[in-house]
């Protein structure tokens, strides 16, 4: 039996009263954080590799965030109603977020999730077209298969994830339309450069828009590094413009989601920023409250904000818990600290030393498919083949095995993700360390993660 959780049959007493995750599964109880460790109820200490969900970029139990919070929580308002107050805390926080663009992007919505951000993003998209007199026509979303933009119904229908939709499907917007990712390791053909495969991509994009009618998309929306549903697999240089450039040559927009990819994830503050491509709208998440608040937003341009000025002059959007001063108060610090402690620096020092140990330590393993990812945010996907590419079934849980076991035997967290070939089969991992991981602890990480590969596959 599993040290760290137990499954309990119906009926058996003590039943939990969450609706978490295996509703039959006992999960180990966290009782502490401190740095990259988490301290179980039993005291055991487990290695967070996988910062959650791409989330505690500081890691845990950081004293200085907490103190801002606890400050802010003192002057008695940590929520305030938007449709009534601002704050000064929100204020600045917005301002700092567009100074980390240098101006490129114009105005910020704060919300409370990656799913929420998506929608926030999906609705600002149609009403700048309502409000420039397209509404009528403009009314469909382009985005990629093996995608994944939340888990709200607007958010999940503009997802590629398959098996995350699949319950789902009859309650999905049904006029949204997928194209295939960007996936150099499974797509590019033999001897086919860059410039060729971005080339194929971007008049993949262009066909969709005829077929559909190019005075009808709204937008095309992808993730410049695709987190869950591929596990870290960022566009092929290149891409990000030519997909910009269809959208733009026929009105619409270009959206790009980093809620998992963000906030110096992969080496600079935003993605997209790594080629200059600036979005119409952008969506974070994860990283910016690291996980201290739940906090996510969206970035817009300015012309959808004269757009917006020069007609309703609002957003007709809102939720309760928008822009609420300790959400803004623990996002501003971490940008803070990610500014004084130099930590995108660090992301991309340690990124690169990551990197080389994974390659040096598994890229010959003959289940090892392809190592891919950007600063401190890399997957491994594995396959049965080496030369065909052949992927495990869904059914063998492969991904699953290799976290069961890292955190069952060798008291670590890894991120697991299937789905990753024709949204079915294939299976990979993600490594997202804290950004104030050192040398030492990148050596820990690899260092367990082949262990636990090879025992899997042993």
């Amino acid at each position: 039996m599993d040290k760290y959780w137990v499954k309990k049959k119906r009926g058996e007493k003590n039943i939990k009263r969450s609706l978490f995750g295996e509703l039959n599964k006992d999960y180990p109880k966290v009782t502490f954080g401190e740095g990259n460790i988490l301290t179980l109820d039993e005291g055991r200490k487990v290695f967070d590799a996988s910062c959650g969900a791409a989330v505690s970029c500081l890691g845990h139990g950081d004293k200085r965030v907490i103190e801002a919070m606890v400050k802010e929580l003192d002057k008695g308002t940590p929520y305030v109603a938007s449709a009534f107050f601002s704050s000064d805390i929100t204020e600045k926080l917005c301002n700092n977020l567009i100074e980390g663009t240098e101006g490129k992007l114009a105005r910020v919505y704060l919300t409370c999730s990656g799913s929420e951000a998506t929608e926030a993003a999906i609705k600002i998209a149609r009403q700048y077209f309502s409000e420039k007199g397209e509404g009528d026509t403009r009314v469909k979303f382009i985005t990629r298969w093996e995608s994944y933009h939340g888990n709200t119904l607007g958010a999940l229908s503009v997802s590629g994830h398959r098996a995350r939709r699949a319950p789902y499907i009859p309650l999905l917007m049904k006029n949204v339309h997928h194209i295939s990712p960007c996936n150099p390791y499974r797509q590019k053909l033999h001897g086919e450069t860059d410039v060729a495969f971005v080339a194929r991509k971007a008049a993949e994009l262009e066909a969709k828009f005829q077929e559909l009618g190019p005075e009808t998309v709204v937008a095309f929306i992808a993730e410049p590094v695709v987190g869950a549903a591929l596990g870290c697999v960022p566009a092929v240089p290149g891409y990000l413009e030519a997909m910009r450039e269809v959208c733009h040559r026929h009105g619409a927009l270009f959206i790009v989601d980093e809620t998992m990819c963000g906030m110096g994830r992969t080496g600079t503050l935003h993605a997209w920023q790594k080629e200059g491509i600036v979005p119409d709208i952008q969506t974070m998440g994860k990283g910016l409250g690291g996980g201290y608040q739940p906090i996510a937003a969206i970035m817009v341009s300015q012309k959808i904000v004269d757009t917006l000025l020069d007609g309703t002059s609002e957003f007709i959007h809102g939720h309760t818990y928008e822009g609420m001063p300790i959400q803004a108060v623990a996002a501003l610090e971490i940008q803070k600290i990610f500014k004084e402690e130099k930590l995108l620096e660090n992301v991309n020092k340690q990124g690169i030393y990551l990197e080389k140990r994974l390659r040096n330590i598994l890229a010959e393993h003959p289940n090892v498919g392809d190592i891919r990812g950007a600063g401190l945010f890399w997957g491994i996907e594995f396959v049965k083949n080496k030369i065909s590419k052949e992927p495990f079934n869904s059914s063998e849980h492969i991904s699953q095995k290799i976290v069961d076991l890292a955190l069952s035997k060798y008291d670590m967290t890894v991120y697991p993700g299937t789905g990753s070939v024709e949204g079915v089969h294939g299976d990979h991992i993600i490594l997202a360390p804290s950004f104030r991981i050192t040398e030492q602890e990148i050596n820990y990480i690899v260092d367990v993660v082949s262990k636990t590969i090879h025992e899997v596959f042993s």
